[in-house]
């Protein structure tokens, strides 16, 4: 993680703005790239995913009349949205396919160094019948979708509720500094000792939860639920956002309160019901452990580094907290934010 440290601190200097959306998008873009085939998307020169990953994303959450009523298909071609959709398949499909040649060149010249994702999958294609290159782009899809803006989302939303009450912002960063000392940065290793810090993580993925709605299911046969006959084959999808909500589950559920999850020991894994930021079941989110890796390691590193303040024309009810549309909740408006670099020594 040295190198996302090096990057938050390249964009923060003492005193300065600092656009946070932007910045925790090329991060968090940047980790799921080397994680994906072991290079991030600056050093790609003409790989530039942040457009292409909106766009598909307003795809994916586009109304299709052909998803309910496959008669209509026609409204969809008729309003664009069915090329518009297959001109970001092709885009994105250019990338992968040119990240796959390039990987593949590199196995033969220089054999099983440094193995990433997409060289793990190229490997699993050598030596299994059935995976296909659709297969291996289908993975780096829901990778991209997936892996990026979720996590900046939910750093950009702790950090929007730690801004708006200073005296939990003064918590989380003596925890972690305390912590963390003069090592000038913070590790993974140091993680399992910030206690409220993880509850600022929780609170903020019960209160935020970055995709409102899990995966939908299918159901396998009939079976009634609260008095209706539910039939094979139904679509179903489980409202994440509002169970993080329900005040029969959660006190003051529309309250940011970290405190609540300091005696408690509930965790984000999905094996509690009312806590499902990744999901559940089989079906949970293969990636919970880097998702949850990446968050905290950002969000740590973020509050031990700088000091935060709101610009001088603001107070903390200028900040808007309105959720924008989409596939991960995003805010509406961008959070600008004024950092000062911290300075260990003199601490």
């Amino acid at each position: 993680m040295e190198r996302v440290t090096k990057l938050i601190c390249s964009h923060a200097r003492a005193s300065t703005m600092v656009n946070l959306s932007e910045l925790l998008l090329s991060v968090t873009c940047n980790i799921t790239c080397r994680t994906a085939f072991g290079s991030g998307f600056d050093d790609g020169g003409d790989i530039q995913l942040h457009d292409m990953l909106r766009e598909a994303q307003e795809e994916l959450s586009g109304l299709f009349l052909s998803d309910y009523l496959p008669l209509l298909g026609w409204v969809d071609r008729l309003r664009g949205m069915r090329s518009r959709l297959e001109r970001t398949y092709v885009k994105l499909d250019s990338i992968y396919q040119r990240l796959i040649d390039y990987h593949r060149d590199r196995f033969r010249q220089q054999g099983k160094e440094d193995e990433d994702v997409l060289d793990a999958l190229l490997r699993m294609q050598k030596d299994e019948e059935g995976l296909t290159e659709d297969h291996i782009k289908g993975v780096l899809m829901n990778i991209f979708i997936a892996g990026t803006d979720t996590c900046s989302a939910t750093v950009e939303w702790a950090m929007a509720e730690l801004i708006r009450q200073p005296e939990l912002m003064k918590r989380a960063q003596d925890e972690v500094r305390g912590c963390v000392r003069s090592k000038g940065e913070a590790e993974e290793s140091d993680l399992h000792q910030l206690h409220f810090f993880k509850c600022v993580v929780k609170e903020t993925m019960r209160l935020h939860r970055p995709a409102p709605l899990l995966s939908p299911r299918e159901t396998m046969q009939h079976f009634k639920f609260n008095g209706y006959d539910i039939l094979p084959k139904t679509w179903m999808y489980v409202n994440a956002w509002a169970i993080g909500r329900d005040p029969n589950s959660w006190g003051r559920p529309h309250v940011f309160d970290p405190q609540r999850f300091m005696h408690d020991s509930m965790e984000a894994n999905g094996q509690d019901f009312k806590l499902i930021p990744f999901g559940e079941g089989r079906r949970i989110c293969p990636a919970k452990n880097l998702g949850m890796l990446m968050v905290e390691l950002v969000l740590a590193n973020l509050l031990y580094s700088f000091d935060w303040h709101l610009p001088t024309v603001m107070v903390k009810e200028d900040i808007s907290m309105e959720e924008a549309s989409g596939l991960t909740v995003n805010r509406v408006y961008a959070l600008c934010l004024m950092a000062t670099k911290y300075d260990a020594s003199t601490a």
